[in-house]
């Protein structure tokens, strides 16, 4: 009855410890917020919800994007992007990260965001180009899980 208790109670233990993993472990799934700045202003943030499918493509949904100080417009994007694993399995996801958001219709603005995954965080450098022309920058972003209240 011993050996039979203590194997229930190893295994709730092993149960228990998969459910404290969280975004602060490198994982990539799930809502993110970033913040794209130039020399002098914040100029894009947005919200989306990531999935890293087979092959390293990235599935988002929920995406909202606010758009600061620039002449850039977004009225309708689609987002894509892949994301190329490297380092160990322990918990530690990193690799290199690209993003691109495109805007449709006759503006045609495109996003693009080439980083890295490292600590739980994405960070790197961001570029944006437009047909018209008025639409063009780059600078720095972050990128950060949304932690809910379960993973805090």
């Amino acid at each position: 009855m011993k050996k039979i208790t203590a194997v229930a109670l190893l295994g709730m233990i092993l149960i228990l410890s998969g459910c404290a993993t969280s975004h602060a472990t490198g994982n990539i799934n799930g809502m993110w917020t970033a913040t794209l700045s130039n020399s002098t202003t914040n100029t894009f943030s947005f919200m989306t919800d990531l999935t890293v499918n087979a092959g390293g493509s990235l599935g988002t949904t929920n995406f909202n994007l606010t758009v600061n100080n620039t002449p850039c417009t977004f009225p309708t994007s689609t987002e894509s992007g892949t994301f190329t694993i490297t380092g160990n399995f322990n918990g530690q996801v990193s690799g290199k990260f690209h993003y691109v958001i495109m805007s449709m219709g006759v503006e045609a603005n495109i996003l693009t965001l080439d980083g890295t995954v490292s600590g739980g965080q994405i960070t790197g450098t961001w570029t944006v180009t437009g047909a018209i022309g008025t639409c063009t920058g780059n600078g720095t972003f972050t990128m950060n899980p949304v932690l809910t209240p379960a993973m805090q």
